[in-house]
């Protein structure tokens, strides 16, 4: 039982997420680091799988943070650091980009992608559950089968 615990303690530190913001790059003012941090949750990791900047040790993602935070300390609101960053970047910074015809894109690729599995799906299983046509040996096919048969049994009776 105390094995037990040991490892599900282990698995919930393990499932924690983990922040890669250092300490150099935090702000004195509680305040401004809440922001900060609020608006590194909306921002993607450029070089990152889908991940945000708040918690991405890449180089990229720690001078996102640092330019969130320059920005905050200038006196910018959040929508006009969102806003700075996605006209440097495109929309593609942004984990919940908007919709419009450059991002088409990035909202239906997904969609697409489901899609053609299950029409690939759907065909694969098509084709498997076709009746296999059976071809009708000829005359001399069966004559010969029934020959090789006959051999055959006469060989085990040996």
């Amino acid at each position: 039982m105390r094995y037990l615990s040991i490892v599900l303690v282990l698995f919930a530190l393990i499932a924690t997420p983990t922040l890669a913001v250092e300490p150099d790059e935090m702000l004195s003012d509680p305040v401004l680091e809440a922001r900060a941090r609020e608006i590194s949750k909306e921002l993607r990791c450029v070089v990152c799988q889908n991940q945000d900047i708040d918690s991405s040790n890449a180089g990229v993602a720690r001078d996102l943070r640092l330019l969130v935070r320059e920005r905050l300390v200038a006196g910018d609101a959040n929508d006009e650091v969102l806003a700075f960053i996605q006209a440097r970047y495109g929309d593609y910074v942004l984990l919940k980009p908007p919709f419009k015809p450059s991002t088409y894109v990035l909202w239906f690729a997904p969609l697409f992608l489901i899609f053609l599995v299950f029409v690939l799906g759907w065909r694969v299983l098509a084709v498997s559950n076709r009746p296999r046509s059976s071809h009708a040996l000829t005359r001399e096919e069966e004559a010969y089968a029934d020959q090789v048969i006959k051999n055959y049994q006469k060989g085990d009776r040996e």
